[in-house]
């Protein structure tokens, strides 16, 4: 059986945008049956191991009916790179960063927001204590998520442009 396709989402400190990412599409895949065929995870390019996510990405999750509370963080390493064939990441900063440190991630590495034609930064809710601000970074992310879809499944399957 063939081994499934990973999907990395990459964020600062895989606290809260990437990991509220990663929750939703896996939810996207099971829906739509395709769970077995894609690997969902996520990493931070300034994080420490294993601490939970942001409580507040947790609640927001949780409104929209999904569940990240055994989340724990990762910190992206060149393993990650590798074996991901597609990384998403959250800011024009992580993906400079991550092709300067990986330079094996040119040709796979994207902004979230590119998914739909568009180049933007997804904000960072993590050093706000408002649930509506991080219920609106929840939306956004699922909102591209949605949207950019088919460009996803597009990318993930080897045949996207090269960044």
């Amino acid at each position: 059986m063939k081994e499934p396709t990973t999907i990395l989402f990459v964020c600062t400190g895989n606290l809260c945008r990437s990991p509220m990412a990663e929750g939703i599409l896996k939810d996207r895949f099971r829906r739509d049956g395709k769970g077995g065929l894609y690997q969902v995870r996520s990493a931070g390019t300034w994080t420490q191991e294993d601490l939970s996510a942001s409580g507040l990405a947790v609640e927001a999750m949780r409104e929209m009916g999904l569940d990240i509370s055994a989340h724990r963080a990762h910190h992206l390493n060149r393993h990650d790179v590798a074996r991901a064939t597609l990384v998403i990441v959250m800011e024009r900063a992580h993906k400079e960063a991550l092709l300067t440190e990986f330079p094996t991630a040119v040709g796979k590495t994207i902004l979230l927001s590119e998914l739909v034609g568009e180049v933007y930064d997804i904000f960072d809710p993590y050093s706000s204590d408002s649930l509506v601000v991080y219920r609106r970074c929840a939306g956004e992310i699922d909102r591209l998520l949605s949207e950019g879809y088919a460009r996803l499944l597009e990318l993930a399957g080897g045949n996207g442009r090269k960044t």
